[in-house]
């Protein structure tokens, strides 16, 4: 696919800029601002010294996560959720997604009888909130891991396997990576990809919104994600060095 196939002029794996600034909240346990292009969320973690009551006495930890988008993080102006008294299907979907991510980052049998609550809220709607605040919620997990056992508030040692996600699609017949919200809108095919920086698959959500895709075209899809991955890996390697 040449590079002028895309409005912005990048070629069918490469991803928008990515920025992740670690340590935004000087009140959380963990947190950090991703930018996948415009697309901006502000990500942070908590910790509670308690576990869902089906989890007591387990001695096993939890982590869990809500989602939000700001009012004018998107073209128009929405209700918060809040005021509606109620959330709709679509953040309670991808917030269970962003806790099922997050939960396969870590033995949560390290982590005995607390919980770590993420929360992400999208400053910025350009497509892909989803996979970005699944990258950036992980920056601010390892944060906030860190923090933790240097106060001795979590005394095991805990082994935090790298989680990145992606947007991938099928738009204009082409295969490409990290779909902006113009390409999103228009995408025959598109596909979320959570995966360990190892190489193994964590979660795929793909659906046919125009054409559906034959079995050699999703493994082209999933390739395409795994190359772009690597962009987000690199971005989180940054983030948490500083």
């Amino acid at each position: 696919m040449s590079q002028k196939t895309r409005a912005d002029g990048r070629n069918s794996t490469a991803t928008r800029e990515i920025l992740i600034r670690p340590d935004v909240n000087p009140y959380a346990e963990g947190s950090a601002e991703v930018r996948f292009g415009n697309t901006l969320v502000h990500c942070t973690v908590s910790i509670e010294s308690e576990v869902p009551k089906w989890l007591a006495g387990r001695g096993e930890g939890w982590i869990t996560a809500e989602y939000g988008m700001l009012p004018r993080s998107t073209h128009t102006r929405s209700s918060r959720e809040a005021a509606t008294g109620k959330q709709s299907g679509r953040t309670q979907e991808i917030q269970r997604l962003i806790g099922r991510a997050l939960r396969q980052s870590i033995d949560l049998k390290s982590i005995p009888d607390v919980s770590l609550k993420i929360d992400c809220d999208v400053i910025c709607a350009d497509g892909g909130t989803r996979t970005a605040a699944i990258s950036g919620s992980w920056v601010a997990l390892a944060r906030a891991i860190r923090k933790l056992k240097a106060e001795g508030k979590i005394k095991n040692a805990v082994q935090l396997r790298q989680v990145g996600a992606i947007s991938v699609g099928q738009v204009a017949g082409n295969l490409v990576a990290d779909l902006d919200y113009l390409e999103d809108s228009q995408a025959e095919f598109d596909m979320n990809v959570v995966a360990y920086r190892s190489g193994e698959l964590i979660e795929v959500q793909g659906t046919a919104e125009r054409a559906a895709l034959k079995l050699d075209q999703f493994n082209n899809l999933v390739n395409i994600a795994f190359t772009a991955l690597d962009q987000v890996y690199q971005a989180q390697d940054r983030a948490i060095k500083e």
